[in-house]
Order: C-alpha cells, then structure tokens, then sequence
C-alpha cells in the first residue's frame, strides 16, 4: 500500500539520528510517510542501505558522492559525529566499483548525493568536483539508476554559479533523468532542468518568510508557475526543518509541512497534492 507522504531526501543515516533514529522512522511510518536516506560518501550510503534493510516497506537508500567530500571538508558534527573520521580529512575517491556493490539490492533506488557545491570552494576543488560528478552521471547511465543531485552556490561569489554548471554538465552527459533537492535558484533554471527530465524537489525552506535582503529565491513564483507533475518533497533532515518547528532538528515527519504549503501556493487541497506528490516519486524511483 502506498503512503500518502514521502520524504525523497533525508539523512536519518546520520550521527544526529544515533540515540533516537528508530523512533524517527518509526514516527514517518506510523503517519503514513515514507522515507528515503541519502548517502554523502562510502559510509554513510552503507549506512543508509543497512537502516532501509531493517524494513520491509517504506524505508530506502540512494548512494554516492557529496561534492564537498571529494576534497577536504568542511566538518559537519550532524554528518560524522564530534571530532570526526579521517574521510573528513583526506577526501574520498569515487570508487565505481564500491558503489555498484551497494546498487546490488534493491532498496538502493539513486545515485547521490551528486553535483556541485561552491560555498566553500576553491578552483582545484570547483574542478574535482566537476570530475566526480561527470563519473556519477555516467554510473548512473550505466546502471539505469536516477541522479539525487545537490547544487549550492556562494552568492557572494557571482564568479561562479553551481547551476549554469551543473545544467552544462547534465546536458552534455546525463541519459537518465533524476531531482534536483532543496532548490533554491530561479523560475528559469527550475524550466530548464525540468525540460532535462529532471524533478525539482523543495524543502522547508518555503515555509520561512521571504528574505529582505532579495538573495532567496522566489519559491512561491516559482511553485505557482510549474507543473504540479514535476514537483517533489524533501526535509534534508536533520537540516533546515519548516515551520511550525524551525530552530529543532528537523525529521522526515515534518515533510507534510513542505506538501502543505505547496498547497496554499497552488490553491489546491492538500491530498490532491500529496497524492500527485506519491505518484511522481514513483516516476523518479522503483518502489
């Protein structure tokens, strides 16, 4: 039976989930949301395919590469714990062969998070990044498995934009369609990726208020003016949780608060929404 919420990018596979994960997913099943946890890098998408074989249903895993851990990383106590582990270092090669392994069970139903990231960056890592990305575009033609890309900019460089270059690099490369997550660019870059075959995917982001200072983007613009059919749901937990409950750590539960505004944006009832939602989900991934 289908669930009538799904939360399409989430790390409950994450340190911050250690001492109550079960109950946060335990939570999303019990009210009807289903779940699937994105990895960063090796570890974490073992980790996120190890929690979704704990369940029979609702509960899966994407795996890849993050591009801020295909060089020395920021150190982010949410992802890997206090002090870290040496991967936060050093940086990890996308090893193909470690991945398709993973891709093996079927709960594993992505590749990523993939993409590129320019908040923290120089220009040797605007290039790896480009690399690695290139590689998990062609992993995932191989395989036939849908990209769960990632994309931030630095908006105090306007040197170098994350989204001109990933379009760039899906065009010349991608054969298989995916999402782009946590969207957070323009009405003219969300057409262009969707032209691609590509689902954009909003967070609790919509539900903050506007910014005053006109760097945010425009998500009510932008959630009026596309199809309704390519449109998808994610918490990012344990980041960036929507309103009523901004300021805690945010849980795939809370993802019925991202369909909700969609709704009030569109001036549509919120199961119709939520259920066109499930079923575009279910055009993106096998389950």
């Amino acid at each position: 039976m289908l669930p009538k919420y799904i939360d399409i990018h989430c790390h409950v596979n994450f340190k911050a989930f250690d001492t109550n994960r079960d109950e946060v997913i335990k939570r999303a099943l019990d009210n009807n949301v289903w779940v699937i946890n994105v990895g960063t890098q090796i570890d974490t998408s073992k980790k996120a395919l190890e929690i979704a074989n704990q369940y029979d249903e609702g509960v899966y895993a994407i795996v890849g590469l993050h591009p801020i851990h295909t060089g020395a990383s920021f150190h982010d106590e949410s992802e890997i714990g206090e002090g870290g582990e040496e991967f936060s270092s050093r940086g990890e090669i996308f090893n193909k062969e470690s991945y398709r392994e993973l891709l093996k069970n079927k709960k594993v139903i992505g590749i990523g998070e993939c993409g590129l990231d320019y908040y923290h960056c120089s220009e040797e890592s605007v290039l790896k990044q480009k690399e690695v990305f290139v590689a998990q575009i062609e992993f995932s033609n191989e395989t036939n498995k849908p990209l769960m890309i990632h994309v931030r900019n630095n908006y105090e460089n306007k040197n170098r934009d994350a989204y001109a270059d990933v379009l760039e690099l899906l065009k010349q490369h991608a054969k298989v369609g995916g999402v782009v997550h946590f969207f957070e660019s323009s009405l003219e870059n969300a057409k262009k990726f969707i032209e691609l075959g590509f689902f954009v995917s909003f967070t609790g982001v919509i539900t903050y208020p506007p910014k005053k200072n006109g760097q945010g983007c425009d998500y009510a613009k932008i959630i009026k003016e596309i199809s309704l059919d390519m449109i998808l749901t994610d918490t990012d937990s344990p980041y960036v949780a929507p309103v009523p409950y901004r300021g805690k750590t945010n849980e795939p539960l809370y993802v019925k608060e991202i369909v909700k505004k969609i709704a009030e944006i569109k001036n549509m009832p919120e199961s119709e929404v939520a259920g066109a939602i499930i079923a575009n989900a279910r055009r993106v991934f096998t389950f």
